[in-house]
This record gives structure tokens, C-alpha cells and sequence, in this order.
């Protein structure tokens, strides 16, 4: 069993890529933190470099290679695979990625404009999962994987050291929950540095496999539907990372279709910034007071920003007819435009 990492771990990861990552802000929304009675902070990593956090932990990994070799291969919905390619072209090493025929076409574009080489193979994640390990297997290349890796964890985590710069007293921080790389660093850094913050994740409940396995004490795959939030939709998250989030997270929450919806939107119109639906569901279970924390500081962070604008418009269109809670009038009144 692979030791736990320290934050002397997460601060090397800092260290290793320094001028590379993007150091993201942590914007306050005057008028969301009126609506919802909270004053709650977005940690924008929609605005990070290939417009994900995937970065960080990919370059954390991939400049601790001992060599090129045969290059890098990653299964990816997307925001990993484009970390993967920004990284390993950065060290100069061919990368390939295997993505799920279902992937936004965007994100497909995106890593392929950042030099990999891709290939559409399965239904979703997992499947590609199981192509990118048998090419790694045949061609030598290094499997560079999502989320169950500690040095993806450590570079994942510096996110948790940013958001007490700018928020010393944070009091909670809502982060989105797919294979848990992103929530495993961020929690061993707020925890350690913070023990009070509470530390919630939140899963989309068309992938509820890390909700599921915080409830019954141990995992197990799940099958996936599609959602909005494909970037966290994980058949099966981590081992390893299961080990950080029983130790260091308060609790994990679902979310569903349309309250993403409903949140991008939100976040769009009343603070003019794009996120797709991994980067929503934070919101989302605020919206649905599905996490309390009346009164508090909340960070939530902004996963992503990779989202067809052609998605965008169909979301618009869809959100004003799905029922959201129990009054929807209410709901379309206060978040729609």
C-alpha cells in the first residue's frame, strides 16, 4: 500500500510547476452570495491553462518521468487528456489519448491542438480506460491515469493550498467528485492546514459510484448515464483515493440533470463566466440546499470551463422547462434570466 502523502508532497508539486500552472483566483459573487445567503467564493479553475485543474496533476506526473521512452498514454473524458497533452509536449514527449466516442467534440479539438494524438474508443470513461492500459501494455508508453496516483493527487491538491491564500477562513469548501484525484488533495491539505473546514464533495447521481461507496464503506462500480457532468462521470473511482476521502472528507452529495443545468446557466447570466457541468455541480447542490452552511464562507470550485457553446444554447432552451425542486415558478424567477 502506497504511503499517504504529506504537504511537503503538495508543495514539491507546487515547486515542480512553478510557471507552468496557473495560480487561479478565488472571486467572491456579491449577488449569488445574496440569493443564497451565504457568501460564497468561486475558485475559477475554468480559467486555468486547457480550462481545468487536470493540469496540475498531468504536469505533476509527467515531469517526474525518468525518461520520454515510448511516450505517455491517458484515458480522458476530456479535461485530463488536454493536461496530459500541454504537459508532455511542454517536456517535449509525444502523448496519445483515448477518449469515449461520447466526449464533446470541443475537448476532442482541444487536446488534439495541444499535439496528442487521439483515439475515440468505448461507451465512456472506463471503457477508454481499458484501451489506453492495453496500448500502454503493447507500446511501452507511460499510463499517465486520471485520478489514482499520488503524484495526480499531490498536484491536484495545491488547489487546496491556493484557496486558503486568498481565504483564510474559509469555513467550507464544495468540490466536484468523479474518481476523487481532485477531492483526495484538496481535503489532505484543508484538513491538515484547517481541520474546522468542512470538506464536501459533490457527484452527479448519473455516476454515483463515490457517494455510493461513502455510504456503504467500500467500492464498487456502477454503471454511468450521460450526463452534463461527463468530466466526473467514473464507473469506478480509486482505491487509493478512497483512502483520503474517508479520512478527510465531511460528506458527498448528489446532484442531478437539470439543477446543473440550471447552475451553469446561473453562473453564466450573474457572473458572465463559463464552466461545463463538472465545474457546476458545486453550485448545484448549493442551489438545492442539499449541503446547509447558511451564513458561512464557502469556496466552490469551478472544476472547469470546457463546454460547447452549441450546449450552452440547448441548456438555455431545456432549463425553463424542467421542474427544478418542488415550486419550479420560484426557482425560474430567481435564476433565469
Amino acid at each position: 500500500m502506497d504511503r499517504m502523502l504529506t504537504l511537503a508532497d503538495v508543495q514539491e508539486a507546487r515547486r515542480r510547476f512553478a510557471g507552468v500552472v496557473r495560480y487561479t483566483p478565488l472571486e467572491v459573487s456579491r449577488t449569488i452570495s445574496d440569493l443564497l445567503g451565504r457568501r460564497i467564493y468561486f475558485k475559477m479553475e475554468n480559467l486555468q491553462r486547457t480550462g481545468s485543474f487536470k493540469l496540475r496533476g498531468a504536469y505533476n506526473k509527467i515531469s517526474r518521468l525518468p525518461n520520454g521512452g515510448c511516450g505517455v498514454i491517458a484515458a480522458s473524458a476530456g479535461n485530463h487528456a488536454q493536461g496530459v497533452a500541454l504537459a508532455a509536449g511542454r517536456r517535449g514527449i509525444p502523448a496519445t489519448v483515448v477518449m469515449p466516442r461520447t466526449t464533446p467534440r470541443s475537448k476532442i479539438e482541444a487536446a488534439v491542438g495541444y499535439g496528442a494524438r487521439v483515439i475515440l474508443a468505448g461507451r465512456d470513461y472506463g471503457e477508454a480506460s481499458t484501451v489506453a492500459e492495453r496500448m500502454a501494455k503493447k507500446t511501452g508508453a507511460h499510463l499517465i491515469p486520471a485520478f489514482e496516483d499520488p503524484e495526480i493527487v499531490a498536484g491536484q491538491g495545491t488547489i487546496g493550498f491556493e484557496i486558503l491564500e486568498h481565504l483564510p477562513d474559509v469555513d467550507a469548501v464544495l468540490v466536484p467528485t468523479g474518481g476523487g484525484g481532485l477531492i483526495s488533495g484538496v481535503s489532505l491539505v484543508l484538513k491538515n492546514l484547517k481541520p474546522d473546514t468542512r470538506v464536501i464533495g459533490v457527484a452527479v447521481r448519473a455516476a454515483p459510484a463515490l457517494f455510493l461507496a461513502r455510504r456503504n464503506g467500500r467500492i464498487r462500480g456502477v454503471p454511468v448515464k450521460i450526463t452534463l457532468a461527463e468530466g466526473i462521470a467514473v464507473k469506478r473511482p480509486g482505491d487509493l483515493n478512497f483512502r483520503y476521502i474517508e479520512r478527510f472528507v465531511d460528506d458527498i452529495v448528489l446532484v442531478d440533470e437539470q439543477e446543473i443545468a440550471v447552475a451553469i446557466l446561473l453562473i453564466l447570466t450573474r457572473t458572465k463566466t463559463v464552466v461545463e457541468g463538472a465545474g457546476a455541480v458545486g453550485l448545484a447542490a448549493l442551489l438545492m440546499d442539499r449541503v446547509g452552511l447558511y451564513g458561512r464562507r464557502v469556496a466552490v470550485i469551478l472544476s472547469g470551463g470546457n463546454i460547447d457553446a452549441a450546449a450552452i444554447i440547448r441548456l438555455a432552451a431545456a432549463a425553463k422547462k424542467l421542474p427544478i425542486g418542488q415550486d419550479s415558478n420560484k426557482w425560474r424567477r430567481k435564476f433565469l434570466p
